[in-house]
């Protein structure tokens, strides 16, 4: 039996979704399940560099947003007791506000020149968190942040778990939502061709300002929950390999497809947990990089593409076989 792209895509969203939901019964051990929380948060994290992608834009500097949305979720909960589960939105919007303030100066800028702008950004961010801002920082030592249950609540892991996973399928569907309206086909024509798209009558810097914004509020909601999840924070989370973490998972999964930074973080951090667990350390960043070189090479695509390609390759081999030897009796 042969499936469309996208039934495949619409069974496989059932089955990871149904998958999610009934991990915790499952096992009850607390370590999977606080890894599957930080899967989901990556995946939010993934999903907002990938929306930014989407647009003709690159960044390898997301981190920023992603500790600005932690910090400034962590100080406004600290200083008025508001929830976290409040806050998370509002340090988004703080991390959103400043996307656009970066978006106004640089998003004339092509792709990867943009993304050295972002990469230091990442950098100067962390440094004024550590120096000026200290006082209300913490420095390097940090701060405690509220946590998005208390402790003292009966079965609050399970809880706290499946308020992530509502936020990320909602974020996921909020993604599938943007690329599917008018948006999402401004961000595909000016990706493709910008003088084009200029020519349909699409304002490439209106267009690319707010998918800056949309990016950088999502990455900004994924680096609260997690700061909100662990319980403190501290500068190392404008770190490099955050902000590369997630170009490495689309990249993995798919670029500019919606499944392909779920597949990507899923499958990548099954590997790196596995490798961990065989007491690998460095050699996980060799191996690692190895794989993401031959999916380059191999499944330009992505994970994605893999079943589509498995089906070329069967109908190919269909084609060539021989034709059955008569019977004769």
């Amino acid at each position: 039996m042969n499936f469309s792209r996208d039934e495949i895509l619409r069974y496989s969203t059932i089955a990871v979704v149904a998958v999610a939901i009934v991990c915790p019964f499952i096992s009850g051990n607390m370590y999977l399940l606080n890894l599957l929380s930080l899967l989901l948060i990556f995946i939010i994290f993934a999903s907002a560099w990938n929306l930014l992608a989407y647009s003709g834009q690159g960044s390898l500097g997301h981190a920023a947003f992603f500790g600005i949305g932690a910090y400034a979720s962590t100080l406004i909960a600290v200083q008025s007791g508001i929830s976290p589960y409040v806050t998370i939105f509002i340090g988004a919007a703080v991390a959103a506000f400043v996307g656009v303030l970066i978006g106004l100066t640089c998003v004339r800028l092509k792709e990867w020149f943009l993304a050295m702008v972002t990469f230091g950004f990442a950098i100067i961010v962390q440094t004024l968190t550590v120096s000026i801002l200290a006082p209300m920082t913490g420095g390097w030592d940090g701060i405690a942040s509220p946590r998005l249950l208390s402790p003292n609540i009966p079965g609050y892991q399970l809880i706290e778990y499946y308020s992530i996973l509502v936020i990320t399928i909602a974020s996921i569907i909020a993604i599938w939502w943007i690329m599917k309206s008018r948006i999402g086909l401004a961000f595909s024509a000016i990706r493709e061709n910008e003088l084009e798209a200029r020519a349909s009558g699409i304002n490439p810097v209106r267009y690319r300002l707010l998918a800056f914004a949309m990016s950088a509020y999502l990455a900004g909601v994924a680096g609260a929950i997690e700061i909100h999840h662990i319980g403190y924070i501290t500068p190392e989370i404008y770190n490099v390999d955050i902000s590369f973490w997630p170009v490495t998972y689309v990249i993995f999964g798919g670029l500019g497809t919606l499944a392909g930074p779920i597949v990507g973080t899923i499958v990548l951090t099954f590997i790196w947990e596995s490798l961990k667990m065989l007491g690998l350390t460095f050699a996980r960043y060799v191996i690692v990089g190895v794989l993401l070189i031959l999916v380059i090479i191999f499944l330009p695509k992505g994970l994605v593409d893999l079943p589509n390609r498995l089906q070329q390759w069967w109908e190919r081999r269909k084609k060539h076989e021989p034709d059955p030897v008569p019977v004769t009796k």
